[in-house]
């Protein structure tokens, strides 16, 4: 399996500044937006949806990775799959970081943030095969879905039935790729072209 938590790192950023990211709740009174939900509701939601905010960007990035370093005879089909599902991911992001903002906390703020909270594992090997690239990317769609599931029932444990309508949603995006990438694996002679 290609997950793995990553440890927190409190570095100093380029600009100077500390890497060290605060949780994303509570918000700066100037960013607290007005909310039905509670202070703990606020809380418990904004902790269960920034790190999928995190392993959105990170599986974005990997899915990215292998559109750009993909090789052999199924190219073209392989490279316009992964574009079109990484075209899918990235726009979730934006989604669910709203979603934050929209119930009164913080979201993703940095890449050490993002870091600090994946739990997509990166890939920097130099070389994967195609059906390599298909079986890890489904296994991630399967993870990120596992955890999607996981935020929804904390969300309508929270009484945040509009965040679950949107999870309803990225559930089912994140099955379908996991269900396409799962038929372009089948039938492979192991070499992966």
């Amino acid at each position: 399996m290609s997950t793995s938590v990553r440890p927190s790192t409190h570095k100093t950023g380029a600009n100077g500044g500390s890497g060290a990211v605060k949780p994303g709740f509570p918000a700066p009174s100037q960013l607290a937006t007005r909310t039905h939900l509670t202070s703990a509701e606020v809380k418990a939601v904004t902790e269960s949806l920034n790190p999928l905010v995190a392993d959105l960007f990170a599986l974005y990035l990997k899915t990215k990775n292998f559109h750009w370093h993909l090789s052999g005879s199924h190219f073209r089909d392989y490279h316009l799959l992964f574009d079109e599902q990484a075209d899918q991911i990235f726009a979730a992001t934006d989604v669910l970081a709203e979603r934050v903002r929209r119930v009164g906390g913080t979201t993703i703020r940095s890449i050490s943030h993002i870091s600090q909270l994946q739990t997509i594992s990166d890939d920097n090997d130099d070389y994967v095969t195609p059906v390599e690239m298909v079986r890890r990317l489904m296994t991630d769609n399967l993870h990120l879905a596992r955890a999607q599931r996981d935020a929804h029932e904390i969300c309508d444990r929270h009484h945040d039935y509009a965040t679950t309508s949107v999870l309803e949603v990225l559930i089912d995006e994140a099955e379908r790729r996991a269900w396409f990438l799962f038929e372009v694996a089948q039938g492979h002679d192991g070499t992966g072209r």
